[in-house]
């Protein structure tokens, strides 16, 4: 569904992206794994079109990215959770269909709300809250609620259990795979948590160095033969990847 081919993006000096290759299936979960600084959410970035590639191309069902039509059919949940903290939740949720001349009415917005709500775990009076009143975990939930109020065909999560204690980060990961799996989305995922990478994904990927340097199926992980990535699901300190001590 997505072509990634020969993505390379510096900035200055820095060269983030060295020449990136891959291909995301329809309906498939992909998860890209790799150290601070090794490119994944600059990745991101290129194909949502926030940042330009200095080389290579990007396809949607092998045709050019046209970053207008693409936008109209994807949901992304945010590492911070990005919620307005000035907005009822259920604005939160409905913002997108609030927008532009055939925006939901104001009841609609909130039956909608509700509805997207229930499918995360969270009670419809929820709604009628702001942020500022949730926990970190239920902020989470509102902005996963957010990222599929218009049943999109590709969800982006970007760190999606930062933050969050292990039970609740269990818990979004489940709610995660139900959804993507329910709603048949092809999904694209950037973690360093590899009990995210366990629960949600279908075939991973690990950047490093501005490329992709392993990519695989998730049950392959843990005998991949790869030492990069062996060093990096472990944690080891010793191995090829360097300053990590």
């Amino acid at each position: 569904m997505i072509k990634l081919r020969g993505i390379t993006k510096a900035f200055g000096p820095n060269q983030v992206l060295r020449g990136v290759d891959l291909s995301i299936v329809k309906g498939e979960s992909l998860v890209v794994i790799g150290g601070s600084g090794t490119g994944k959410s600059v990745l991101l970035k290129c194909i949502l079109g926030i940042v330009t590639p200095d080389a290579g191309e990007i396809l949607l069902n092998d045709k050019p990215l046209q970053r207008d039509v693409f936008l109209q059919d994807f949901g992304m949940l945010f590492q911070g959770g990005a919620l307005f903290d000035s907005l009822p939740v259920w604005h939160n949720v409905a913002f997108r269909q609030r927008q532009g001349k055939d925006r939901l009415s104001k009841a609609a917005a909130i039956e909608l709300a509700i509805g997207k709500l229930r499918r995360v775990g969270l009670k419809p009076e929820t709604a009628f809250l702001h942020p500022a009143e949730l926990s970190g975990g239920m902020q989470k939930r509102v902005g996963l609620a957010r990222a599929i109020a218009s049943n999109p065909s590709v969800i982006f999560f970007d760190e999606p259990t930062t933050g969050l204690d292990p039970i609740m980060a269990g818990v979004i990961n489940e709610l995660i795979r139900e959804i993507v799996v329910e709603m048949g989305a092809t999904s694209i995922t950037i973690t360093h948590d590899m009990s995210s990478v366990r629960a949600i994904a279908d075939r991973v990927a690990m950047l490093h160095d501005g490329k992709v340097r392993w990519q695989g199926d998730v049950e392959e992980i843990d005998h991949s033969g790869d030492a990069y990535l062996d060093q990096f699901i472990h944690g080891r300190a010793e191995g090829p990847i360097e300053g990590v001590r």
